[in-house]
């Protein structure tokens, strides 16, 4: 079978996380702050927090923020669940903006309509997480204006997109939101095993991220109540969690971050043979906007399903028969049975919708061979033709 997605853990990276477990640390110890520097300078950010998941980034994110019982919080139908279910644990209610059909990320204009249209309702959102599905960015400098106007946080929800630029950027930089997550789950861009990383230029975000990570608790002089007891004192001035990374993850993703410029470059050398190798087959490859160097975590093809004799499903089981594992991003958020039961339909986002009947993930990862992405092409076409 080959995978739609798979880790590459080289001799290095086993080594780094040997060192680790020989040391004095397994956790809490030099090796994440490490980790979060080299992230942090990669990408142009100010900060940068490591935790134990992508999840967990994006409730210390909205958290952080202050989002909570009788805000709002907007995102992409077409995500995981957790891009949503991060505004539920805060207490928040949570809608959707359907994607634009080129890019498949929240739509800029339909973000305005339903802003235009919340603002006479007094229903506007507090935050908004953007998704930057497959790795490509969303059009963050019209959505950043849009949040100026209407006084909304932004979030990019990153999780596919570690080494991708938006307009000559790295994304991750935070110039036009106020926190980008990272995910490093394996089989993402770079791995930690699993792990998540939350990145601001707001010293006071990154402050209460600390504290929300560790319990709540702080050993700083400056943020305690009253004098310290002595040397062991600690307090918790928050209500926290336990959402730290390991020094044995951390270690991984130190000597993965090495390798992420190459991982991205190939992975860009993959969507260009694939974009060829595909060009006679009923099938619509992605689009890329001029602005974006999308990260390429995703190779999501849609089937011109008017030019198949087959079903969206039919060729999705005969890929599957045939040893090719794809895999379908995203089942709509709103269709989830969680949501429907707060009142969504699937007709609500008819983009989303139109994606979800016709996308299939096909293979891709940095170590595929060209022989590997020949047998993908071959038996797509026969599950097509």
């Amino acid at each position: 079978m080959i995978p739609y997605g798979r880790q590459d853990i080289t001799q290095a990276d086993i080594d780094a996380v040997i060192g680790v477990l020989q040391s004095d640390f397994l956790t809490q110890g030099p090796m994440v702050p490490r980790f979060e520097q080299q992230v942090a300078q990669h990408v142009g950010a100010s900060h940068a927090l490591a935790v134990n998941s992508a999840t967990s980034a994006l409730h210390i994110a909205c958290l952080a923020l202050g989002l909570g019982p009788g805000d709002r919080l907007w995102t992409s139908p077409i995500t995981f669940v957790a891009s949503a279910n991060c505004g539920l644990y805060c207490g928040a209610q949570v809608d959707f903006v359907d994607i634009d059909p080129r890019t498949y990320n929240l739509c800029p204009l339909a973000l305005e309509r339903k802003l235009e249209q919340a603002e006479r309702e007094n229903a506007l959102p507090k935050v908004v997480v953007v998704v930057h599905l497959c790795g490509q960015p969303c059009d963050m400098k019209a959505i950043h204006g849009l949040a100026k106007h209407y006084g909304f946080k932004v979030i990019e929800d990153a999780s596919h997109a570690i080494g991708g630029k938006y307009q000559g950027e790295f994304i991750g930089n935070g110039k036009y939101s106020d926190i980008t997550v990272f995910s490093f789950h394996p089989v993402k861009i770079i791995t930690t095993a699993e792990g998540g990383m939350v990145l601001t230029n707001n010293a006071a975000l990154a402050n209460k991220m600390a504290l929300l990570r560790s319990h709540g608790i702080t050993r700083d002089a400056q943020q305690m109540t009253h004098e310290s007891d002595g040397p062991w004192y600690y307090q918790q001035i928050d209500l926290g969690f336990n959402y730290r990374m390991t020094e044995l993850q951390a270690a991984l993703g130190v000597s993965q971050m090495e390798r992420l410029d190459e991982y991205v470059g190939r992975r860009h050398q993959l969507a260009a043979r694939y974009n060829d190798l595909l060009a006679t087959l009923p099938v619509t490859v992605p689009w890329q906007h001029a602005d974006s160097y999308s990260g390429l975590h995703l190779y999501v093809i849609r089937l011109q399903l008017d030019r198949i004799s087959k079903t969206h499903r039919q060729v999705f089981e005969s890929l599957r028969e045939q040893g090719i594992g794809v895999n379908l991003h995203y089942i709509p958020v709103h269709t989830q049975p969680y949501y429907a039961q707060m009142g969504f339909k699937p007709e609500d986002f008819p983009a989303a919708q139109a994606y979800y009947r016709e996308a299939i993930s096909i293979p891709m990862f940095q170590t595929m061979s060209d022989e590997q992405q020949d047998q993908v092409i071959a038996s797509l076409r026969k599950a097509v033709l």
